[in-house]
């Protein structure tokens, strides 16, 4: 098989970053990822909801590999009296991992507005030293601040602002020594390495043994993306983040085959298969479990009642949730692991 193009997934995943896609907020990542595909001529259908299922070809025991394209991010919960927004997350988004953040406020009908997340007072020469150690809270002390001569609640609702808009964090991607970091690698990154595979397969000719789609979701951060699957899928493979930590194997060079997340184990008999495909294929991986607060797209289905085999494959990536970071190692070992599943 072809080799990992780590040019084209850079592209592909800077295509995906340049979309504002905060979890229900799926529409314009969606045309994205149709015409993407149309320019690989992969065949695909939209779900009612949202998603992108694309149909890599083969008969029976179909699989579903799935990568997710929402992200984490805020909405409006109402509007200040100084001009100022007080905001809930969208996902598991915390005060800490966003506060001096740029966003863009996305209203519903289409006006788009510049900002950053603050604390409140937002200067820490005017601040008493009591309040400097207080964590901040979205629901007491943290606000987004407008970019606009904005002084009211009336002078933002003049703007079409209103409580339930969108707010999308900045992504700040960069390249630097081999790894990259930005907001949204989870799991932007991946369904980077999953197009990648695709175009791969697809340039290459090959005869999958089986038939497998290929699942973009749009509402893994909120726990449903795949909580609705094709009737022929017997099994479903996640490809998303492996958070590093002091307790865990995941590296960032490596590609994590997870044994356990936070609800319950992944299936032993296909993860096992998943173990022998890297050994064979020679592919720098690791096993690891995540707990206590964490889970995929495949857990989802299984929850939904399925009666399939799921599991679970990613790059170790750290500071999860926040602002993150991988390694084209990392990217590369799950393409490699990826492909020599699907092609076994």
């Amino acid at each position: 098989m072809r080799s990992f193009d780590e040019s084209y997934c850079l592209k592909t995943f800077e295509r995906l970053l340049a979309v504002d896609s905060t979890t229900g907020q799926y529409e314009e990542i969606q045309a994205l990822i149709a015409a993407m595909l149309d320019e690989l001529g992969v065949p695909y259908r939209l779900t009612h909801k949202g998603g992108v299922i694309a149909e890599l070809g083969g008969e029976g025991r179909a699989l579903a590999v799935t990568a997710h394209l929402d992200d984490i991010g805020l909405m409006v919960r109402h509007l200040n009296a100084d001009g100022t927004l007080n905001v809930c997350p969208v996902g598991g988004l915390y005060p800490f991992y966003c506060v001096t953040e740029n966003v863009r406020v996305h209203t519903r009908d289409g006006k788009v507005y510049t900002g950053a997340v603050c604390r409140t007072p937002n200067s820490i020469h005017v601040t008493e030293e009591e309040l400097r150690s207080v964590l901040p809270d979205y629901r007491t002390d943290v606000c987004v601040v407008l970019d606009e001569d904005v002084k009211s609640a009336a002078d933002v609702r003049a703007l079409g602002i209103e409580t339930g808009d969108m707010i999308a964090l900045e992504p700040r991607f960069r390249l630097a020594g081999g790894y990259l970091k930005s907001r949204f690698i989870d799991d932007k990154a991946c369904a980077a390495v999953l197009l990648t595979a695709i175009r791969a397969l697809r340039e290459e000719g090959v005869a999958l043994k089986r038939r497998v789609y290929a699942y973009f979701a749009m509402f893994e951060e909120i726990g449903h993306g795949t909580a609705w699957l094709p009737a022929d899928v017997e099994d479903i493979l996640a490809v998303d983040i492996a958070p590093t930590g002091p307790d865990q194997n995941s590296d960032e060079h490596k590609v994590s085959i997870f044994a356990k997340d936070s609800r319950f184990p992944y299936h032993w008999g296909m993860t096992n298969e998943l173990r022998q495909a890297a050994i064979d294929a020679g592919v720098d991986y690791v096993m690891d479990f995540f707990t206590p607060h964490y889970g995929t797209d495949g857990d989802g289905s299984v929850l939904a009642g399925y009666d399939i085999r799921h599991a679970a494959i990613g790059p170790g990536t750290r500071n999860s949730h926040g602002y993150e970071r991988t390694h084209l190692d990392g990217l590369r070992n799950t393409y490699e692991l990826l492909l020599a599943y699907l092609t076994r």
